[in-house]
């Protein structure tokens, strides 16, 4: 891959000018990753911009982001290929109703049926073909051991191979980020073949830098209500789910919707949906807020 940055810091100014703030060692870990052509894993809470950095990455070097969104089940025909038997039945139809008097090649009618325009490009195909682009393999634990196997294998040597077309090999290698929620571990060989990142919850000023800089039109006084209030639901140990820095936008965002200034017991408790997914973590924390907003 050709040099896109020229060192962590540069990495950290192309990422800010996007609204992505990367400490220094996230900053370093994505600098090597482009230099080195390796993925790189992030792992860590919902919430805490393992997603945004690669959607930052491709705006930042203005390239395309290619998603794959794992899942229970999914398998390498969804992440790869499929061919589009709807027009490839219709493309037979057609061949059978034209040369019905005439003697068709039954193996030239094959190859036609499997020839490129009733290929069906997922993404991993998308990101081989199309590279340079960033390609985002989004909550790689939700898949299983054979579908970490396949991805292990395309990220090893950049190239698939279709049987009925031949291998496509990437000229240049995309960059990759995978990201997990921890839901089960990952295998070592996939880890061994990344650069890996842990993403933990920012610190008050950090998340503060964070909520001033993605939405500069939230007041200075109310964007800190919001952000330590965050940080004491955290902090507290008591909840399901505590919010991301997705949920701590989320909800200054509402609450400058709803025209709110500071943040009070009443607003905080209308808008809490914004932060809080669990029914049972809202009931905890509206019976709390007056202490909390006052702590």
């Amino acid at each position: 891959m050709h040099h896109v940055f020229d060192s962590a810091a540069d990495v950290t100014n192309a990422l800010g000018r996007t609204g992505y703030l990367a400490d220094e060692a996230l900053a370093t870990v994505t600098f090597l990753a482009t230099r080195l052509n390796r993925p790189i894993l992030l792992e860590g809470e919902p919430g805490t911009g393992k997603t945004a950095l690669a959607e930052a990455l491709a705006q930042a070097l203005h390239l395309r982001l290619i998603r794959l969104q794992c899942y229970e089940g999914i398998d390498a025909t969804q992440a790869l290929y499929d061919w589009d038997f709807p027009r490839q039945i219709l493309h037979l139809r057609t061949v059978e109703a034209i040369s019905r008097d005439e003697h068709a090649d039954p193996k030239a009618l094959e190859a036609e049926l499997f020839d490129e325009r009733f290929l069906l490009a997922r993404p991993v195909l998308q990101a081989l073909r199309e590279a340079p682009c960033v390609l985002l393999i989004d909550e790689i634990d939700r898949a299983d051991d054979e579908f970490e196997a396949f991805l292990l294998e395309v990220l090893s040597t950049w190239q698939v191979t279709i049987p009925e077309l031949g291998t496509v090999s990437a000229a240049t290698p995309p960059i990759v980020v995978l990201t997990s929620n921890r839901t089960r571990e990952l295998h070592d060989a996939l880890k061994r073949r990344c650069l890996y990142h842990w993403i933990d919850h920012p610190g008050l000023a950090r998340e503060l830098e964070i909520v001033r800089t993605r939405l500069p039109e939230v007041s200075a006084a109310l964007a800190e209500q919001v952000v330590t209030l965050v940080q004491r639901l955290r902090g507290s140990g008591e909840l399901i789910k505590p919010p991301g820095v997705a949920e701590t936008l989320d909800w200054a965002r509402a609450l400058e919707t709803v025209g709110a200034t500071r943040l009070d017991p009443e607003v905080a408790a209308a808008t809490l949906g914004a932060a809080l997914k669990y029914r049972e973590d809202s009931e905890r924390i509206r019976a709390s807020l007056d202490k909390l907003l006052t702590a």
